[in-house]
Protein backbone atom coordinates (compact mmCIF):
# COMPACT_ATOMS: atom_id res chain seq x y z
CA UNK A 1 0.00 0.00 0.00
CA UNK A 2 2.91 2.12 0.63
CA UNK A 3 4.95 1.71 -2.75
CA UNK A 4 1.51 2.43 -4.67
CA UNK A 5 1.11 5.73 -2.05
CA UNK A 6 4.37 7.07 -2.53
CA UNK A 7 3.91 6.69 -6.56
CA UNK A 8 0.68 8.41 -6.67
CA UNK A 9 2.46 10.80 -4.42
CA UNK A 10 4.88 11.98 -7.15
CA UNK A 11 2.95 11.83 -10.42
CA UNK A 12 0.62 15.17 -10.70
CA UNK A 13 -2.83 14.63 -11.13
CA UNK A 14 -4.04 13.19 -13.61
CA UNK A 15 -0.75 12.49 -15.70
CA UNK A 16 -0.44 8.92 -17.32
CA UNK A 17 2.78 7.17 -17.00
CA UNK A 18 3.89 4.80 -19.56
CA UNK A 19 4.86 1.33 -18.88
CA UNK A 20 8.22 1.45 -19.87
CA UNK A 21 9.16 4.80 -18.25
CA UNK A 22 12.19 5.17 -16.79
CA UNK A 23 12.79 6.22 -12.74
CA UNK A 24 15.12 8.57 -11.53
CA UNK A 25 15.30 9.30 -7.72
CA UNK A 26 16.91 12.21 -6.33
CA UNK A 27 18.88 11.68 -3.33
CA UNK A 28 20.73 13.60 -0.42
CA UNK A 29 21.04 13.65 3.37
CA UNK A 30 17.71 15.04 4.48
CA UNK A 31 15.82 15.49 1.41
CA UNK A 32 15.03 19.00 2.93
CA UNK A 33 17.18 21.21 0.40
CA UNK A 34 19.30 19.62 -2.88
CA UNK A 35 17.15 16.33 -3.92
CA UNK A 36 13.61 18.05 -3.35
CA UNK A 37 15.06 20.86 -5.71
CA UNK A 38 16.53 18.33 -8.13
CA UNK A 39 13.18 16.92 -8.16
CA UNK A 40 11.36 19.87 -8.71
CA UNK A 41 13.78 20.92 -11.37
CA UNK A 42 13.64 17.82 -13.47
CA UNK A 43 10.25 17.44 -13.45
CA UNK A 44 9.55 20.86 -14.83
CA UNK A 45 12.70 20.33 -17.69
CA UNK A 46 11.21 17.07 -18.64
CA UNK A 47 7.41 18.55 -18.96
CA UNK A 48 9.32 21.56 -20.80
CA UNK A 49 10.99 18.56 -23.22
CA UNK A 50 8.09 16.63 -23.44
CA UNK A 51 8.80 13.62 -21.15
CA UNK A 52 6.80 13.69 -18.55
CA UNK A 53 5.13 10.78 -18.00
CA UNK A 54 7.97 8.94 -19.90
CA UNK A 55 10.32 9.30 -16.63
CA UNK A 56 9.13 9.68 -12.90
CA UNK A 57 11.17 11.27 -10.71
CA UNK A 58 10.99 11.01 -6.88
CA UNK A 59 13.70 11.84 -4.59
CA UNK A 60 14.75 10.84 -1.05
CA UNK A 61 17.35 11.02 1.53
CA UNK A 62 20.13 8.59 2.98
CA UNK A 63 19.19 9.87 6.99
CA UNK A 64 15.65 9.85 7.70
CA UNK A 65 15.68 13.42 9.80
CA UNK A 66 13.06 15.15 8.28
CA UNK A 67 10.47 11.97 7.07
CA UNK A 68 7.81 13.89 6.21
CA UNK A 69 8.02 17.65 6.66
CA UNK A 70 7.95 19.81 3.61
CA UNK A 71 11.34 21.07 1.58
CA UNK A 72 13.23 23.81 3.81
CA UNK A 73 11.13 27.21 3.51
CA UNK A 74 14.23 28.95 1.23
CA UNK A 75 14.18 25.89 -0.85
CA UNK A 76 10.61 26.45 -1.46
CA UNK A 77 11.26 30.38 -1.93
CA UNK A 78 13.89 30.03 -4.42
CA UNK A 79 11.94 27.35 -7.15
CA UNK A 80 9.03 29.39 -6.91
CA UNK A 81 11.06 31.98 -8.09
CA UNK A 82 11.87 30.20 -11.11
CA UNK A 83 8.64 28.74 -11.35
CA UNK A 84 9.07 25.07 -9.54
CA UNK A 85 6.42 24.05 -7.20
CA UNK A 86 8.37 22.13 -4.18
CA UNK A 87 5.86 22.77 -1.74
CA UNK A 88 3.91 19.55 -1.71
CA UNK A 89 6.53 17.46 -1.60
CA UNK A 90 7.74 15.26 1.64
CA UNK A 91 11.24 14.05 2.58
CA UNK A 92 11.53 10.56 3.34
CA UNK A 93 14.59 8.29 3.23
CA UNK A 94 15.65 6.22 0.54
CA UNK A 95 14.47 2.38 1.19
CA UNK A 96 15.66 -0.62 -0.03
CA UNK A 97 12.94 -1.07 -2.61
CA UNK A 98 14.66 1.78 -4.25
CA UNK A 99 17.38 -0.06 -6.08
CA UNK A 100 15.16 -2.27 -7.62
CA UNK A 101 12.37 0.47 -8.38
CA UNK A 102 14.79 3.07 -9.81
CA UNK A 103 16.77 3.02 -13.30
CA UNK A 104 19.00 6.04 -12.09
CA UNK A 105 19.96 7.05 -8.36
CA UNK A 106 21.75 10.03 -8.47
CA UNK A 107 23.54 11.67 -5.08
CA UNK A 108 24.54 15.42 -4.69
CA UNK A 109 27.70 14.50 -3.05
CA UNK A 110 29.95 12.27 -2.81
CA UNK A 111 29.21 11.56 0.71
CA UNK A 112 25.78 10.39 -0.14
CA UNK A 113 26.54 8.80 -3.53
CA UNK A 114 29.03 5.98 -1.43
CA UNK A 115 26.53 5.62 1.17
CA UNK A 116 23.93 4.47 -2.05
CA UNK A 117 26.73 2.07 -3.23
CA UNK A 118 26.88 0.56 0.47
CA UNK A 119 23.23 -0.19 0.72
CA UNK A 120 23.03 -1.28 -2.93
CA UNK A 121 21.28 -4.71 -2.45
CA UNK A 122 23.07 -7.45 -4.05
CA UNK A 123 21.74 -8.17 -7.25
CA UNK A 124 20.54 -4.50 -7.63
CA UNK A 125 21.80 -2.94 -10.48
CA UNK A 126 20.41 0.74 -11.02
CA UNK A 127 22.74 3.33 -12.01
CA UNK A 128 24.39 5.10 -9.28
CA UNK A 129 26.04 8.61 -9.59
CA UNK A 130 26.21 11.98 -8.88
CA UNK A 131 23.34 14.37 -10.49
CA UNK A 132 27.00 17.03 -11.43
CA UNK A 133 28.25 14.26 -13.42
CA UNK A 134 25.25 15.59 -16.63
CA UNK A 135 25.88 19.32 -16.06
CA UNK A 136 27.51 20.85 -18.99
CA UNK A 137 28.01 24.76 -17.81
CA UNK A 138 29.50 23.82 -14.91
CA UNK A 139 32.77 22.05 -15.67
CA UNK A 140 34.51 20.51 -13.09
CA UNK A 141 31.68 20.82 -10.23
CA UNK A 142 31.24 17.47 -9.20
CA UNK A 143 28.81 18.08 -6.29
CA UNK A 144 25.99 19.91 -5.42
CA UNK A 145 26.43 21.95 -2.19
CA UNK A 146 24.73 21.32 0.80
CA UNK A 147 23.24 24.96 1.47
CA UNK A 148 21.08 23.74 5.42
CA UNK A 149 23.55 26.15 7.10
CA UNK A 150 23.78 28.89 5.02
CA UNK A 151 22.20 31.96 4.02
CA UNK A 152 19.28 32.32 0.57
CA UNK A 153 22.08 32.76 -1.71
CA UNK A 154 23.27 29.00 -1.17
CA UNK A 155 20.22 27.37 -2.36
CA UNK A 156 20.34 30.24 -5.66
CA UNK A 157 23.62 28.30 -6.41
CA UNK A 158 22.38 25.02 -5.77
CA UNK A 159 19.63 25.88 -8.12
CA UNK A 160 22.04 26.92 -10.68
CA UNK A 161 23.86 23.94 -10.85
CA UNK A 162 20.64 21.72 -10.26
CA UNK A 163 19.07 23.33 -13.81
CA UNK A 164 22.69 22.90 -15.34
CA UNK A 165 23.03 18.76 -14.53
CA UNK A 166 19.05 18.12 -14.99
CA UNK A 167 19.57 19.81 -18.87
CA UNK A 168 22.04 17.12 -19.53
CA UNK A 169 20.03 14.34 -17.91
CA UNK A 170 16.93 15.34 -19.51
CA UNK A 171 19.15 14.69 -23.17
CA UNK A 172 20.36 11.66 -21.36
CA UNK A 173 17.28 9.91 -20.41
CA UNK A 174 15.21 11.52 -23.94
CA UNK A 175 18.32 9.09 -25.68
CA UNK A 176 17.52 6.42 -23.87
CA UNK A 177 14.09 5.86 -23.76
CA UNK A 178 12.32 3.69 -26.73
CA UNK A 179 11.41 5.41 -29.51
CA UNK A 180 7.77 6.69 -29.46
CA UNK A 181 5.18 5.18 -31.73
CA UNK A 182 3.35 8.27 -33.77
CA UNK A 183 0.49 9.50 -31.84
CA UNK A 184 1.50 8.19 -28.56
CA UNK A 185 -0.01 9.98 -25.56
CA UNK A 186 2.90 9.79 -23.87
CA UNK A 187 5.58 11.43 -26.61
Amino acid sequence: MRRLRDLLRKAPAGEAVAPDALRVLMVCMGNICRSPIAEGVLRAKLQQAGLHGRVVVDSAGTHGYHSGEAPDPRAIRVAAQRGIDLAKLRARPVQSDDFSRFHWLLAMDEANRSWLHSRRPEGAEPRIGLLMEHATRHPGVREVPDPYYGAAAGFEHVLDLVEDACEGLVARLSAELPASPPGDRYA
